[in-house]
């Protein structure tokens, strides 16, 4: 079984990717990455940089 991926966003996790088939599905810890929640990705980095752009560098703050 291959390892979950750890999502980290400016040094906060926002989530994991686990390997389902040739995908990479993306689990939300918080928000704002909530809307990624069960979306595929061909790659983890796809994932990250997916998650990167729901909270822009100096949001860390506001997100919790």
């Amino acid at each position: 079984m291959p390892e979950p991926f750890v999502v980290e966003i400016w040094g906060k996790p926002a989530g994991v990717v686990l390997k389902e088939g040739n995908a990479f599905r993306f689990h939300a810890f918080t928000r704002p990455f909530f809307e990624l929640d069960g979306h595929q990705f061909n790659t983890p980095g796809q994932a990250r940089l997916a998650a990167a752009k729901l909270q822009p560098p100096g949001e860390n703050a506001r997100a919790e």
